[in-house]
């Protein structure tokens, strides 16, 4: 019987043990997981009638791996979608919360009047933007190597304005990341195909509405928003499925692993309290440095190119306030905030407006999101001083006196791996070096797939590999 190590009991690690199960029954697969749960940073806790996540709390239809794996483990009956009557987003401007123009995804308008009637651009913004059709594109952007930050892109296209206020305030929200350094071939990889294919995003977007492929966006206050699900009792449902598909003996926690050692064609895997145990194949499911220091000496090239990988730190600040204690509309489902607001967070979501059974009758679940790759010193703080700080934050922007009724700090350090420019290649190359030892994988959200769906088609992808050998 064939056994597969896999290395790390986060989402990615359990996604691709059950992976593996699915497609292969008879192979032998064993979980190791350092911590005392699984799940990474994925879990969920209930305090005085609020559910909080303390991760990602919610994941997206499409790509359709995530909700098809709900599917098979039996559990698309536990799934909730979004509420109806509060969907949309806003940006900060001048203190204020201003809604994103109808249909604007990302970086791109699948509707004109919106950004013609917007606040958050100047007349002479709305004219960059509109001469974004006019804009060529050079020779470079035809090679298949090519790549440049989202800041250079969005710039060159459609000018400073709609980056600064726009784009770069949902890309940051998104990735937690530096703009000028983050990759449009990695991040926004189909965005920029359309400007090799089109030579433009508004004849890209002519394209696209003359067949009906951009139907869900142009509505994207309200049908978007139905692309994505969650779990009525919080994402922590989907580790829970994971970790019950598998057999209970095979998810070891509290066991860090200290080395590999390849041995005749297997693998000794070798914890920290000494004990050794062999494999056919292991996968390494950890974050990319910590990847970097269980494959170095069998892989030494990887190791080096996976410990370049650059990974944000971020707090989660979760308060459950009373609805009287918010003094402005906040009507949607969150915002997010530029630097040039100058403010010290990064964006703010209302948990409770997204799904239903987030807080009690008369109450909101907020969640803001502090630190990132640009503010990574506010995280340097205290607990109570991050508190101290997003309270002031939210009395300013939404008005919210009195004091919490609940309140969690969450760090997640080197949690978001940073995907600068030319990641596609060090992917490439990585995964190169990986292929060439017999018996090992690394898969991790550092090699390609921001979100709870891509990581699942990695999983999937991987697992069948292994399977079919």
């Amino acid at each position: 019987m064939k056994s597969v190590a896999i290395i790390g009991g986060g989402l990615t690690g359990l996604a691709t043990a059950v992976s593996l199960r699915l497609v292969a029954p008879t192979i032998e697969v064993t979980v190791f997981e350092s911590g005392n749960r699984t799940g990474g940073v994925i879990h969920t806790e209930s305090v005085d009638g609020f559910l909080i996540d303390h991760g990602a709390d919610m994941f997206a239809t499409k790509p359709g791996d995530a909700l098809e794996l709900c599917r098979r483990l039996g559990v698309e009956n536990k799934l909730i979608l979004p509420q109806s009557d509060r969907r949309g987003a806003r940006i900060v401007r001048h203190g204020k919360l201003v809604p994103i123009p109808d249909g604007f995804v990302l970086m791109r308008a699948t509707k004109l009047l919106p950004m013609l009637t917007t606040p958050l651009l100047s007349p002479l913004g709305k004219l960059r933007f509109l001469c974004e059709r006019f804009v060529g594109s050079s020779e470079e952007v035809g090679r298949d190597d090519f790549d440049e930050s989202i800041e250079a892109f969005v710039r060159r296209r459609m000018g400073h304005e709609v980056l600064d206020r726009i784009v770069a305030p949902l890309s940051a929200g998104i990735y937690t990341a530096d703009i000028t350094k983050l990759s449009m071939r990695a991040t926004m990889g189909p965005i920029a195909e359309m400007e090799r294919q089109f030579g433009s995003l508004a004849r890209a977007t002519a394209a696209r509405r003359r067949s009906g492929e951009d139907n869900v966006e142009r509505g994207s206050t309200g049908a978007r928003y139905g692309q994505f699900r969650a779990f009525a009792g919080g994402m922590i449902e989907l580790i829970r499925s994971l970790t019950d598909a598998l057999p209970q003996t095979s998810v070891r926690l509290n066991l860090p692993i200290k080395n590999l050692v390849p041995e005749n064609d297997r693998w000794n895997v070798v914890t920290q309290a000494g004990e050794r145990l062999t494999f056919d194949h292991v996968v390494v499911a950890t974050p990319p440095r910590v990847a970097a220091k269980l494959v170095e000496t069998v892989a030494p090239f990887a190791a080096e190119q996976l410990a370049m990988i650059e990974s944000a730190s971020t707090a989660i600040v979760v308060m459950g306030v009373r609805d009287r204690d918010i003094q402005r509309d906040i009507n949607t489902f969150g915002f997010v905030v530029p630097l040039s607001e100058n403010r010290k967070i990064l964006a703010g979501s209302f948990a409770s407006h997204k799904f239903a059974g987030r807080a009690p009758d008369g109450h909101t679940l907020v969640r803001v999101f502090v630190g990132g790759a640009m503010q990574p010193e506010l995280l340097d703080q205290g607990d109570d001083e991050i508190v101290a700080m997003v309270r002031q934050e939210l009395a300013e922007l939404i008005g919210l006196t009195g004091e919490p009724i609940v309140t969690r700090v969450v760090r997640w350090n080197h949690a978001m791996p940073q995907y600068h420019v030319g990641h596609n290649e060090r992917v490439k190359q990585i995964r190169e070096s990986i292929e060439s030892v017999p018996g090992l994988s690394v898969i991790n959200n550092g090699l390609g797939g921001v979100g709870i769906a891509p990581v699942i088609r990695a999983a999937d992808k991987l697992a069948l590999s292994i399977a079919k050998k």
